[in-house]
């Protein structure tokens, strides 16, 4: 029989929303769809493990061994087996939210992560519906031996989250950045085996896994990567979990809850080092905590307490405070954290007079849900290269991208010659330029590309005579063909123009 293709499981996976749709709000879709996806896969794997073990130890031993948790990564109760839940054809919402309750009791790693998904919602998950999905869901076989690649659940997962955030629209930007342009920065900030990368704040964890993935393709062990997020949306939090447990990365510390007001990654009272932090976090948050930073117990804010209408530099700072003493970061921002003045343009002035900015790329517009304006990424260092001390690398990007009916998307080519651009960190005509800190400062610490990289057209000399001449030699023809159009009315007597 053969093996399952990515494009099987995710076509078979967008459809499991066909039979959702019209009975749960679209947004809504992704948390039943992937706790069941995620049950299917643990009791498929644990079926598949537990029958290993007999076939190696003969049936007396290996049932011993198969009832021993030690024996799984996550151990699957009775209660939350696949085929103990096809039997119910009744209350089949609450016999999931058993099977989700005791596969975390059973499992430390998964507390909290299925609980929160409530399947006994029987006004608009009816017995029939949850009947049809777990048909739906029987389908597939989602053992290892079946899978024709490793990485495939979690490629399907990734592709089920992009589905849902283009489905869900503006909201969809809460959980999900788009896949080119978190690959723009995992490219720029470059992290390397052995090394602990952090997202303040992680979505559905796509940062950290395209970190992995980049290590990956530098041939370095995507193991040795130490993975740490904090994610304030609890159902969002659960997608994080999930998600990176699906693509077989167990090792990771995602914290529930608000990385301003209560950042969780915290050791010995001062907040946790990494070598990489990169993030998207919301753009201008009303309400971020200005209260709270006032009485920051970590020193996040030496630069300043930014205006309480817009948290874009609480989190830049925080991003900050948490690099080790060689660490980089990589954020995505609106254009008006590099202008806009007060409170603002006093921290962006501390964080420049540091030297902690490397660059600043400008971004194409309406390449995120939910905004259409244009976004940059600033990459901050806490140790710059001699011949980038001193200095800010600008990067023109905006105007290279792939057109698209509801979003722009960043293209392959645009990604390499941003990159390759920052590589170089070198001066490109109307593209890419290295501005010292002394002409920053003359222009009052404003980081607005246009002040640094002039994109405007030269107009064309225009060579006076030759125009009076092509003017005269227009009369001059007007005259002759004026002279013979008379001349044939004349014939016609019809009198001249």
């Amino acid at each position: 029989m053969s093996q399952l293709t990515l494009r099987e499981l995710e076509s078979h996976l967008w459809k499991s929303a066909d039979i959702l749709r019209g009975s749960v709000d679209s947004s809504d879709y992704k948390n039943y769809i992937f706790g069941l996806l995620f049950l299917k896969r643990l009791s498929d794997v644990f079926e598949e493990q537990k029958q290993r073990l007999v076939q190696e130890h003969g049936e007396e031993i290996g049932q011993l061994l198969a009832d021993d948790p030690d024996q799984y990564q996550f151990f699957v109760p009775t209660s939350a087996r696949w085929e103990e839940i096809r039997k119910h054809a009744s209350d089949i919402g609450s016999a999931i939210n058993v099977a989700f309750e005791a596969l975390e009791n059973e499992n430390q790693t998964l507390e909290g992560v299925l609980t929160p998904i409530d399947f006994n919602r029987k006004e608009v998950l009816t017995d029939s519906v949850l009947l049809r999905l777990l048909q739906h869901f029987s389908l597939l076989d989602l053992s290892n031996a079946n899978l024709s690649e490793p990485d495939m659940l979690g490629r399907a997962y990734e592709y089920l989250i992009k589905m849902f955030a283009d489905d869900a629209g503006k909201k969809g930007g809460e959980f999900y950045t788009p896949s080119k342009v978190v690959e723009l920065i995992v490219k720029l900030i470059k992290p390397e085996e052995g090394m602990r990368v952090y997202d303040p704040t992680c979505g559905s964890g796509g940062m950290l896994i395209q970190s992995v993935d980049y290590v990956k393709e530098h041939n370095g062990n995507p193991q040795s990567l130490s993975l740490f997020g904090q994610e304030k949306n609890l159902g969002t939090w659960a997608i994080a979990k999930m998600n990176l447990l699906l693509h077989n990365l167990p090792d990771h510390r995602i914290e529930k809850g608000d990385t301003i007001r209560e950042p969780k990654l915290v050791e010995d009272g001062e907040i946790m080092l990494f070598d990489r932090v990169i993030a998207n976090p919301p753009f201008s948050l009303k309400e971020w905590g200005r209260e709270e930073a006032e009485h920051d117990a970590y020193g996040r804010f030496q630069y300043g307490i930014p205006p309480k209408n817009a948290g874009d530099y609480a989190f830049i700072q925080h991003m900050v405070a948490s690099l080790k003493a060689d660490g980089k970061c990589g954020v995505v921002m609106p254009h008006g954290v590099l202008f806009r003045g007060g409170a603002e343009g006093k921290i962006r002035q501390g964080l420049l007079e540091s030297d902690l900015l490397e660059a600043v790329v400008g971004l194409p517009s309406n390449l995120f849900y939910g905004t259409g304006i244009p976004a940059c990424v600033l990459i901050f260092s806490r140790n710059k290269s001699a011949e980038r001390k001193g200095n800010v690398l600008f990067i023109a990007a905006e105007d290279a991208y792939q057109e698209g009916k509801n979003q722009n998307t960043l293209r392959d080519d645009d990604i390499k010659n941003i990159v390759a651009a920052f590589d170089a960190y070198e001066d490109v005509e109307k593209y890419t330029r290295v501005v010292s800190l002394d002409e920053i400062k003359n222009n009052d610490y404003n980081l607005n590309i246009t002040r640094y990289i002039d994109k405007s057209e030269e107009e064309e000399k225009v060579d006076l005579e030759s125009v009076i001449m092509s003017i005269s030699e227009l009369e001059s023809k007007r005259a002759d063909i004026k002279m013979k159009l008379n001349g044939y009315l004349r014939e016609l007597g019809l009198g001249e123009v």
